[in-house]
């Protein structure tokens, strides 16, 4: 990915999160793709400060917006977050489209379970690098599951956004997933996005993107873009627009596994806190959501974002008072 566009996308995530601030930024040396410490980016959050190397992600898609980095865990963290699993594993569950309950399905097979937030030290020191490679807040994001697929288990395409109101309750829909591989696969295992575009209109970058499958694909990995689990890399994709629209590009599934096992590490991120609940006002008041909505009714955002700011048929928008859409 070309560091341009990384830093220009960190800028646009600084400005709806001002909190996360830049502790010491050393990247003179960008320009020339070269890999060396001097790629490095120190961000400060709250009193501690993480680091991650910009250089080893890969855009993999616009639509949905799709990331890989490389090496993300090392190989400590993936064996440790596997230990903490282990003997603790249940059937997964899905959301029901209806009334947003956990019920267990033959879409998902696997088995998981959830750690807690700054269980130890090794999740807080990941759980941070997550928050300053994503530029979304720690606590925008759900406590960390840990799934396990054995041979011939799955996940099939589906969605991270909700189709219901409850879930939304609690921190909004899910704007950002973080996908962390504990574990190599033999074969088969790949996250798939069948609806994914990855072809832009620069031809340049269309090449970069293009994914010839052979022989060490699995079939399930051949109908879209694919992703290879390979142990320490993560994978970050945005299930909503830049304008808080879902977006149905962002669907995706885990194929069977077909030789040996995989471990997985997901962390969802939330438009809003998942710590606390946040009241929101009814269509009838005449209020802001969030502090910062005079800063971006400024800026602009009634009009760039209408749906989070002004609100749209059966969701009252977050700035309805700063935007002046409130009915008389």
């Amino acid at each position: 990915m070309d560091s341009r566009y990384f830093l220009a996308l960190s800028l646009c995530f600084l400005c709806f999160f001002p909190d996360l601030s830049f502790s010491s930024v050393r990247v003179p040396k960008w320009l020339s793709e070269k890999k060396t410490e001097e790629s490095v980016l120190r961000l400060k959050t709250g009193a501690s400060s993480v680091t991650f190397d910009p250089t080893r992600v890969t855009q993999l898609s616009w639509h949905p917006r799709a990331f890989l980095y490389k090496g993300f865990l090392s190989e400590e963290e993936c064996d440790h977050l596997i230990t903490l699993a282990k003997d603790k594993l249940e059937k997964s569950m899905v959301a029901d489209n209806d009334s947003g309950k956990s019920i267990m399905s033959e879409v998902r097979t696997s088995s998981g379970m959830f750690l807690q937030k700054a269980q130890d030290q090794i999740v807080t020191d990941i759980e941070a690098r997550i928050a300053a490679w994503t530029f979304l807040p720690e606590e925008n994001g759900e406590s960390m599951q840990i799934l396990h697929y054995e041979h011939g288990e799955k996940y099939e395409p589906h969605f991270d956004y909700f189709h219901d109101k409850a879930n939304q309750e609690l921190g909004g829909h899910r704007v950002a997933t973080v996908l962390m591989y504990l574990s190599n696969v033999e074969k088969g295992g790949e996250t798939i996005f069948p609806n994914a575009e990855v072809t832009p209109d620069d031809e340049l970058l269309a090449q970069k993107m293009s994914q010839p499958k052979g022989a060490n694909w699995s079939d399930c990995a051949k109908s879209g873009y694919a992703v290879k689990p390979y142990k320490g890399d993560a994978l970050l994709f945005f299930s909503l627009h830049l304008d808080a629209t879902t977006d149905t590009n962002s669907l995706h599934g885990s194929c069977p596994v077909i030789e040996g096992e995989k471990w997985s590490a997901t962390k969802w991120i939330h438009v809003r806190s998942f710590d606390k609940p946040v009241k929101r006002s009814s269509s009838d008041e005449c209020t802001d959501d969030n502090d910062n909505c005079p800063l971006w009714a400024k800026a602009g955002e009634c009009a760039k974002n209408p749906v989070y700011m002004v609100g749209s048929e059966g969701f009252p928008g977050n700035c309805r008072k700063s935007c002046n859409s409130c009915s008389s």
